[in-house]
């Protein structure tokens, strides 16, 4: 078995045909079909089921995908590991909740330090971050803290106050109960406090509202279409501005901590290893400006 077997596998299964797989690779497409093929005659078990839509895993070929990316993470991480070059470069993907306010500033400090790294930003709810990460798929994430996976290693980035937003006609939390709640998908750590809210004061919210960004959110909770638990400072100018008010909670469910993670497993490179300084750095600046 060849390690380029491996790598064109995981490309069909990630891309579901030949022809897509092939447009990646600048390759003929009969040439991935015979790797396959030749895959699969080794291995002895089909590991893609061919229809007329494209072509999906078999439960074998699945077996095989998990153990395709843990060889191929492992390679990489390898290459890197016996590098002699101690400068950060290479590719860096990095994951982070859509609230993360000091990111840009960390962003910008670290890829201003190191031109040599390519870094790639993907946004996500907390729990879809944290499987990508587990699955190799990210090398790091920003997320809201919570019980940490034994896999996992987290570096505090900081703490914050989330607070309850509402347009001005709203005066009460007994009014607020009654709206419609506006939030990310499940997965979310802010929605997941709001929630345990609720379930500790026994209420059940009469309508919840999913949304793709904080900017929806926000704009439509000005509009009056229902509230949303959000970061104060992110939404301190809008209070300043009057287009909506803020309603604390209770500290057990306001205050909320960002942490960086990644796998516990995975050799420190110098591209990772200056990333976490970064945000370190960014931790002591903020301490001393406030």
């Amino acid at each position: 078995m060849e390690f380029k077997d491996l790598e064109i596998f995981q490309l069909v299964a990630e891309k579901g045909t030949i022809t897509e797989a092939a447009k990646d690779l600048k390759y003929v497409q009969s040439n991935i079909t015979s790797r396959i093929r030749k895959l699969e005659a080794e291995l002895n078990t089909p590991l893609f089921n061919r229809h007329r839509r494209g072509m999906s895993l078999t439960p074998e070929g699945k077996k095989l995908l998990t153990y395709s990316k843990k060889i191929i993470a492992l390679t990489e991480e390898m290459k890197r590991s016996v590098q002699t070059n101690e400068e950060p470069s290479g590719k860096l993907e990095i994951g982070t909740v859509e609230t993360v306010i000091h990111l840009p500033k960390i962003l910008s400090s670290y890829v201003k330090k190191y031109k040599d790294v390519d870094l790639s930003v993907f946004t996500g709810v907390t729990s879809t971050l944290v499987k990508e990460v587990l699955h190799h798929k990210l090398d790091g994430a920003f997320i809201t803290e919570s019980d940490l996976h034994p896999e996992l290693v987290s570096h505090e980035v900081f703490q914050e106050e989330l607070v309850l937003i509402s347009d001005n006609r709203v005066s009460s939390l007994d009014e607020l109960v009654e709206e419609p709640i506006l939030c990310f998908s499940k997965g979310c750590g802010y929605r997941a406090r709001l929630a345990e809210w609720y379930r500790d004061k026994d209420i059940t919210p009469k309508k919840i509202m999913e949304f793709g960004t904080l900017e929806t959110i926000l704009r439509s909770t000005a509009m009056g279409l229902g509230i949303a638990f959000v970061p104060k400072s992110e939404v301190k100018q809008l209070e300043k501005e009057g287009l909506i008010q803020f309603h604390k909670l209770p500290d057990r469910y306001s205050k909320i901590k960002t942490v960086f993670i990644r796998r516990a497993d995975r050799y420190l490179t110098p591209t990772i290893e200056k990333f976490i300084e970064t945000i370190e750095s960014s931790k002591q600046e903020n301490l001393y400006s406030e």
